[in-house]
């Protein structure tokens, strides 16, 4: 499984051994296993120091991580599955689901526009129709 680099995008690949597995007993349901199988796993990347990254994409992900980081570490758990071949895997999708989203640039600002006249007239008969509609429905002055 981590004989082979990551890739997260088209221009980052990371090197396995820049990875840091922990395994510990999970909570939750497993049988007899349960207490006795390091089925829950959490999997760091120190963004920091890894090479995978070059300056430009390190600040963008910093950034955009800054508040699941620990000390510049990104750390991803995981211990939904009995088996901790299951729970690896699932521990380095979402590592690399959480840089790649990191790593997208932001959303092109919006540009601001005006309504054409002809929406803004639309607009104001809509409301004096709608005036009109709440008029009749009052109780007629005596």
């Amino acid at each position: 499984m981590t004989d082979h680099h990551l890739r997260v995008t088209a221009s980052v690949t990371l090197d396995p051994r820049e990875l840091r597995w922990r395994f510990s007993r999970a909570g939750g349901p497993g049988g007899q296993g349960v207490n006795t199988t390091d089925s829950r796993v959490e999997l760091s990347l120190d963004l920091a120091t890894t090479a995978a990254l070059s300056p430009e994409q390190r600040a963008r992900v910093l950034h955009a991580l800054a508040g699941r980081l620990t000390e510049g570490v990104l750390t991803v758990v995981a211990a939904e599955q009995r088996s901790q071949l299951q729970n690896r895997r699932a521990a380095v999708d979402r590592l690399v689901a959480l840089l790649r989203e990191a790593l997208a640039p932001p959303p092109r600002p919006r540009r601001a526009t005006r309504p054409s006249r002809s929406a803004v007239r639309r607009r104001a008969e809509a409301k004096q129709r709608r005036s009109q509609v709440k008029q009749l429905r009052r109780r007629p002055a005596d």
